[in-house]
């Protein structure tokens, strides 16, 4: 077949431009690793479903998921560091409440802006928050521990100032009038030694965290923070059923992008956490944990985006409670 001259230089042309074009725009995604940035140190409940969720995201997609702990600045680091990469989908963050919905009311100089400079792509799950007891408290239920609030004063401890159980503790003060004075701590795992030995007498904390103690008979658990009770603790009530109005409260965990990632990208990524959180070891050992599955509706772009801005609001209200201000 004779190639006319007019076909040979459209052809060379646009051969040259091609090779100016990025490579993306030939291979299909994803063709190399994917870096999913967990803003914590390694072990902590982020860490630990970040690693199980990347192993879903690499079966799913046929590519490795390295896992790269950023830890620092209460996650603001690792975050920030998302929002710099570039689009693309090889870069992805573990979100959680302290970098997306706490610290942009308790850090005065955050680098980014969380409801701006992400593209949400899934919340895969959470751990309710509770509220726990030391053995020689006599209340057993919620009421009876307000009710007991309301005659003396009682200590609950949290993770930190600032932190997710300490706008939930905030939130909980408010709703009920209770008489609480906060005693925080540097983690949750850190205070369970004192709830055990009596120094305090109780903690909001994270379910996954309060759950062994309970089961082990060493503290236990008076209400947790969900809309019904626990498949892993069903004789704990909920704060709902404590008569706490419509109060749920949680340290969620999801994946994120940066914002400009493109669409198609984004719903690669959703579908292939959907598909490995409908069940199997992974949803068991999230469950073993204390932790609850998202719905099917938070496990969307547009349903995790809608949790976010829902919390941020919720944690803006308890700070204001708490009497935070950003430092």
């Amino acid at each position: 077949m004779t190639i006319s001259r007019r076909s040979f230089l459209a052809s060379a042309a646009f051969g040259t431009a091609a090779s100016l074009l990025p490579r993306a725009a030939f291979a299909a995604f994803p063709d190399r690793p994917i870096r999913l940035i967990v803003p914590f140190a390694a072990g902590g409940n982020a860490d630990i479903v970040g690693r199980l969720v990347g192993e879903r995201i690499s079966v799913a997609l046929g590519q490795p998921v390295i896992v790269d702990n950023r830890a620092g600045a209460g996650g603001s680091i690792g975050a920030e560091a998302v929002t710099r990469a570039t689009p693309d989908g090889y870069t992805l963050l573990v979100g959680s409440n302290g970098p997306l919905t706490v610290n942009p009311f308790v850090q005065a100089k955050l680098g980014y802006d969380p409801l701006k400079d992400f593209a949400p792509v899934a919340l895969t799950s959470y751990a309710p928050h509770c509220i726990i007891l030391g053995n020689k408290v006599e209340a057993k239920t919620l009421p009876e521990l307000v009710a007991m609030s309301r005659k003396d004063q009682i200590s609950i401890a949290t993770s930190g100032v600032g932190s997710a159980t300490h706008m939930t503790l905030e939130r909980f003060k408010a709703a009920t009038g209770a008489n609480i004075v906060h005693v925080p701590y540097r983690s949750g795992g850190a205070l369970m030694p004192d709830l055990i030995g009596g120094s305090i007498q109780a903690a909001m904390t994270e379910f996954s965290t309060a759950l062994p103690l309970h089961k082990g008979g060493q503290a236990h658990i008076v209400a947790v923070a969900l809309t019904k009770r626990s498949q892993q603790a069903p004789d704990v009530a909920t704060f709902i059923e404590g008569d706490v109005k419509d109060f749920t409260a949680s340290s969620y965990i999801g994946i994120l992008a940066p914002t400009g990632t493109p669409a198609d990208v984004i719903a690669q990524l959703q579908k292939a956490i959907e598909n490995g959180l409908q069940g199997g070891t992974t949803v068991d050992r999230l469950r073993e944990m204390g932790s609850e599955i998202a719905t099917p509706e938070q496990m969307t772009s547009a349903g995790f985006t809608a949790f976010i801005r829902d919390d941020y609001k919720r944690m803006g209200e308890a700070a204001k409670l708490a009497g935070l201000e950003p430092k």
